[in-house]
């Protein structure tokens, strides 16, 4: 997410507010994912928000914790992430609460909104701007996922129940495993070097990805939502 160039650039302003909603029972991923953006945004404003009174906790390492919703507290954040927040949602409720989420932010400013496994090794999360959703991103550490189809029970929910043949990201994950079967003679160069490659046959097919060159722990595949959208 810190190099997500979207965030970079919300974040290009005097103390932007980047706002955690539904952190959870501990704040954890919230103070890490402020030392992270700190690095982008040395002087960034972070507040963890959880519709769970008893879950906020005081100030610590220049975070702070309040109660809030999809109303974002009356915040008015240029960043907001919103993981695993969605899941015990419908499907039929994710327009009204983007809309929702949308509604509160600041102009330039962006959501990160997904779902990831309790360690964070397989992620996936919509970006959406005041507009509505931008892109869909798939993130996954290689050495515990055997193809990129693993992350499918991950997906957000606006896609979850979607992958079923016919819709588009079915056909998207689809390619994406055959894309990786065809790259195996890499394998011993190392899952990255072969996921490169992967991507590279994506977009000699006509897939619209993202093909980042910078080294990266992850494997990540990041398309247009319309290329995935129901």
């Amino acid at each position: 997410m810190a190099h997500e160039p979207a965030v970079i650039a919300a974040l290009d302003v005097a103390r932007p507010l980047v706002v955690d909603l539904g952190y959870g029972a501990r704040p954890d991923t919230t103070v890490e994912m402020a030392g992270r953006l700190r690095r982008v945004a040395p002087d960034l404003e972070m507040v963890g928000l959880e519709i769970d009174p008893a879950r906020v906790v005081d100030p610590r390492d220049g975070v702070r914790f309040a109660v809030g919703g999809f109303e974002m507290a009356g915040l008015r954040p240029r960043v907001v992430r919103a993981f695993n927040v969605l899941r015990q949602y419908d499907e039929t409720e994710v327009d009204a609460a983007w809309s929702r989420l949308r509604a509160a932010l600041s102009p330039g400013g962006v959501i990160v909104e997904g779902t990831c496994d309790e360690i964070g090794r397989r992620c996936t999360w919509v970006l959406l701007d005041v507009a509505g959703p931008v892109s869909l991103t798939l993130c996954w550490a290689p050495e515990h996922s055997e193809r990129p189809s693993d992350l499918a029970e991950r997906l957000p929910k606006a896609l979850i129940h979607r992958n079923v043949p016919g819709e588009k990201i079915h056909d998207l994950l689809t390619l994406a495993d055959q894309c990786w079967d065809i790259a195996a003679p890499l394998a011993p160069y190392g899952p990255r070097v072969r996921w490169r490659h992967a991507q590279d046959l994506l977009r000699e097919r006509g897939v619209d990805c993202v093909v980042t060159r910078r080294r990266m722990s992850d494997n990540v595949l990041t398309v247009p939502w319309e290329a995935v959208a129901p």
